[in-house]
């Protein structure tokens, strides 16, 4: 069920009103600049195209009417009109108004998404795209983590806006998050990057939109947007070494032994640690996600127990091979990761 959530959330609160408002994914209710512009330009596109179709649409349903054939018509050809200068040239000079028009007004808004220069007091951070999952860095705090990005709220009283550094360790990948900004693509051996600023606190969900593989629609995105002090809060407990000590639970410190001396090791981070690995996420603080496999399943002891015993059978396709542990050292794997505040 996890892998549809994209479509059916959205469907099922298409017709709940506020409910469908505050959906953590809804481009329709965007809550930072980059989105709001976006938003505007979509509306105003909408606007134009609708006013163009109902236009001919109501000619061509005043012709088939006006001019359908009636009992007793003549089967001959009509009179034939060869052009008139004033509507061949309406129908030329009106939409190239239209399309001048959108042009200017969509440079508009990527210059103002784009172009505009970078406050002194951005919160920066480097996202690289994985398959199929996504790491933070926070080089202003020395943090690493991956797949829930973690951000300060940006008021009118103290705008901190985040900066994104994004780059791709594999294939070409695409970081969306409608209600925060558009879609970037983050693409191996190139630097792009993009901003944005939660305007309130709150869960915003996006997800990978770049075709990258079996499990690109499991390649889920999470940004928590806290007030500046919940932020502060998050960032001390992340700087933190992981813990090392389990007093009151042994099957916690066999756990550790276990996975030290396993090939988890050569894959994952745990700072403090003889685990230093760098082609899977950052486990140093893994027990206080709210989410493993990329956002993908919610982070409980016993789906944490069946990831580390099964990768394959929670997630198909996933590059996280089983390590055919012994059922008591899974159990004391688990343990240990879930000690891992």
């Amino acid at each position: 069920m996890a892998r549809h959530w994209w479509v059916a959330p959205c469907a099922a609160s298409f017709f709940a009103g506020e409910a469908f408002a505050e959906y953590p994914a809804n481009i329709f209710a965007p809550a930072a600049t980059p989105a709001h512009s976006i938003f505007d330009l979509s509306m105003l596109v909408l606007s134009v195209t609708l006013g163009i179709f109902l236009t001919v649409a109501g000619l061509l349903t005043y012709a088939l009417i006006r001019f359908r054939q009636r009992p007793g018509d003549s089967n001959e050809e009509p009179p034939q009109i060869y052009g008139s200068d004033q509507i061949e040239l309406s129908w030329t000079v009106i939409p190239i108004l239209i399309v001048v028009m959108l042009f200017l007004t969509t440079a508009r808004v990527i210059l103002g998404t784009q172009a505009i220069p970078k406050p002194k007091n951005a919160m920066n951070v480097t996202v690289v795209g994985h398959q199929f999952w996504w790491e933070f860095r926070y080089p202003q705090y020395g943090i690493v983590t991956a797949n829930e990005l973690h951000v300060p709220v940006s008021t009118a009283a103290h705008p901190e806006p985040t900066y994104l550094t994004m780059t791709s360790a594999d294939v070409v990948h695409s970081f969306w998050v409608p209600r925060l900004a558009g879609k970037t693509d983050v693409i191996p051996d190139r630097v792009n990057t993009m901003w944005f600023n939660p305007h309130k606190p709150g869960l915003y969900l996006g997800q990978c939109a770049q075709y990258c593989g079996a499990q690109h629609a499991t390649m889920l995105i999470r940004v928590y947007a806290q007030t500046p002090a919940q932020f502060m809060a998050w960032v001390r407990q992340q700087q933190q070494p992981a813990q090392q000590s389990f007093p009151g639970d042994p099957l916690a410190a066999e756990g550790e032994q276990v996975f030290m001396h396993n090939a988890c090791i050569n894959c994952h981070t745990i700072a403090g640690t003889a685990a230093t690995g760098r082609d899977g996420p950052d486990l140093t603080h893994l027990a206080s996600r709210q989410t493993i496999a990329s956002g993908s399943i919610p982070n409980t002891p016993a789906n944490l127990r069946k990831w580390i015993e099964d990768p394959s059978a929670m997630r198909p396709g996933t590059l996280m091979p089983a390590m055919h542990l012994s059922q008591h050292d899974v159990d004391a794997v688990a343990a240990y990761l879930t000690e891992l505040r």
